[in-house]
């Protein structure tokens, strides 16, 4: 009797499911509605009108600033941070880690109404753009900390060694040694605060004002008054955004490839 062999990529199939059955399939069926009629269910491309008015293209800009802003502060708090961590030689760098990491633990609109508690009742900050920005660093910030910290700590120290014994001072070796060899770690936490911050509706829907409606808010509206066919065309062009932001961080993350590949080689002499 033939026995069956099992293959590893046999693992591979429970994802394989799980990603048709909750992203293949729920894609199909946004650009189905996206471009087809409510009532007739015929083609069309009516459900795209609301790109020709500037208020939409004036919610897509303050959704950009946002996510933009949000992603910048964020960098800049987690890079020195994840540097003085990665520098920390203890046995107990995991635990310190970690008190940074604990909110993630934590449901994400707890945390959220915990931010509008605190600058709404105790230091008398209104809802706006300012307040929903603290909400969204606060609430994205582990996921910018997290990749930078890993490549820091992973670095080969030797590489600094050789850049001081060639001369360099610390900026000099912080320029052209460590900022080039920690930029895939830059990347991922760019990508993993910017790609979430761009589409987010519900911390803005709490500590937000309708003076500041972003382009997440504007299609759960749509989807909320049961008009599926025009929230599912936003939904649509957000994530051709979201792609094409995506191609650009690629784009510059290639760019920095030989800079990085350059200062690994010189390191290694």
């Amino acid at each position: 009797m033939k026995k069956l062999k099992f293959k590893r990529q046999y693992f591979a199939f429970p994802y394989t499911a799980i990603s048709i059955v909750f992203v293949i399939v729920p894609l199909a069926i946004i650009m189905y509605y996206a471009f087809t009629d409510k009532y007739t269910g015929a083609f069309t491309l009516n459900n795209f009108s609301l790109f020709l008015e500037p208020s939409m293209w004036k919610i897509i800009g303050i959704s950009f600033l946002m996510a933009f802003l949000t992603t910048a502060i964020c960098l800049l708090l987690a890079y020195p941070l994840a540097m003085a961590l990665s520098r920390i030689k203890s046995n107990k760098t995991f635990i310190i880690v970690m008190m940074f990491v604990l909110p993630m633990w934590i449901n994400s609109l707890l945390r959220i109404y915990s931010v509008k508690l605190l600058f709404n009742e105790f230091l008398s900050i209104d809802k706006g753009f300012f307040l929903s920005l603290i909400g969204m660093v606060y609430d994205f910030f582990p996921f910018m900390l997290l990749p930078i910290y890993t490549s820091l700590s992973q670095m080969n120290k030797s590489y600094f060694e050789a850049s001081y014994d060639l001369g360099a001072n610390a900026f000099t070796t912080f320029r052209k040694v460590q900022l080039p060899l920690s930029v895939p770690g830059i990347v991922s936490g760019i990508l993993m605060v910017f790609m979430p911050s761009v589409s987010t509706y519900a911390i803005n829907d709490i500590l937000g004002s309708s003076q500041y409606w972003l382009f997440g808010n504007e299609i759960y509206f749509w989807f909320q008054k049961s008009l599926y066919n025009i929230g599912s065309a936003l939904a649509f062009v957000m994530l051709l955004l979201i792609i094409l932001s995506v191609f650009i961080s690629s784009a510059l993350n290639k760019l920095t490839e030989p800079t990085s590949r350059k200062s690994k080689q010189e390191g290694d002499m």
